[in-house]
């Protein structure tokens, strides 16, 4: 098993994110950019690894592996591999970033940090109703990032309501009122949303309908960025509309923090100029 060796950061390491497909992915360059702003010497590739294949992976990796960047389904693949959790991990069931440490694998969960600080570098600090369009790992991820803006209702749009029912119980658990509802249930929705997350990859049209007052009030996150934009965010006028790129980047920032720091919540060194860094190698 691979190790996080010595004291400091080491000198030459390795990082890739994971995944299928993976070839597309954004990653790499915010990495590269990140660690090249730092002055570390580290490399960070995109690697394909399907699902059943994670287990075997982790097991090859040799003492220079410092950590991964993990997409679907390996978020929640990796949870019975872990020998620590961050709290985010447990209130969200998944797990994007892993850290190889002396005392086994640590998991950590990025993605709630990437959406709500979206919707904060955009002036929403607060929200108290929210739709979600999607069931999977971001949805879950969303949930508990509008809750930490103090959200105290949440729909949950889906094509098929029972294979989300997990939600609920992350909502619960989070105190947060979280009803799953139809894909064509949202326009009959009465009430006003403060904010819209959609979690569908690649910018494909779920087929969701909103009333021009959702249209022009509410801010929205779409976690679709190629192409930009989406199907989505090209109905958006007057609120907020916050590309899907720039939680990646708020995420991989959060990742960064997890590698150098075991922690996604303490700063990097000239954090500003990473970010900026950050956000240049993918044209923001």
């Amino acid at each position: 098993m691979p190790g996080y060796g010595g004291a400091g950061l080491p000198g030459f390491a390795r990082l890739a994110v994971l995944g299928s497909p993976i070839a597309h992915s954004q990653s790499p360059a915010l990495h590269r950019a990140a660690y090249s702003t730092l002055g570390l010497d580290w490399s960070y590739e995109a690697i394909e690894v399907k699902d059943g294949e994670l287990r075997s992976f982790i097991a090859e990796r040799d003492a220079n592996w410092v950590g991964l960047s993990l997409t679907m389904p390996l978020k929640r693949d990796v949870l019975p591999l872990l020998s620590h959790r961050a709290a985010l991990v447990d209130q969200t069931g998944s797990a994007n970033t892993v850290l190889f440490t002396p005392d086994g694998i640590a998991g950590f969960n990025t993605d709630v940090y990437g959406i709500a600080e979206s919707f904060a570098r955009h002036g929403t600090h607060t929200m108290s109703t929210v739709l979600v369009i999607g069931g999977g790992a971001t949805a879950a991820s969303a949930i508990v990032a509008a809750r930490s803006k103090g959200a105290a209702r949440i729909f949950v749009a889906v094509r098929a309501p029972e294979r989300a029912s997990g939600l609920v119980d992350i909502g619960r658990a989070q105190g947060v009122d979280v009803s799953v509802i139809t894909i064509d249930a949202v326009s009959r929705l009465d009430e006003r949303l403060d904010a819209v997350i959609s979690t569908i990859p690649n910018g494909a049209d779920a087929g969701v309908a909103f009333d021009d007052d959702t249209i022009v009030s509410a801010a929205l996150l779409d976690v679709a960025y190629h192409p930009w934009p989406s199907r989505l965010a090209s109905q958006w006028s007057g609120a907020e509309c916050i590309n899907g790129l720039e939680m990646l980047v708020l995420q991989a920032l959060a990742q960064v923090r997890v590698f150098l720091n075991h922690d996604e919540t303490t700063a990097l060194p000239d954090e500003e100029r990473v970010l900026a860094a950050m956000l240049r190698a993918v044209g923001l």
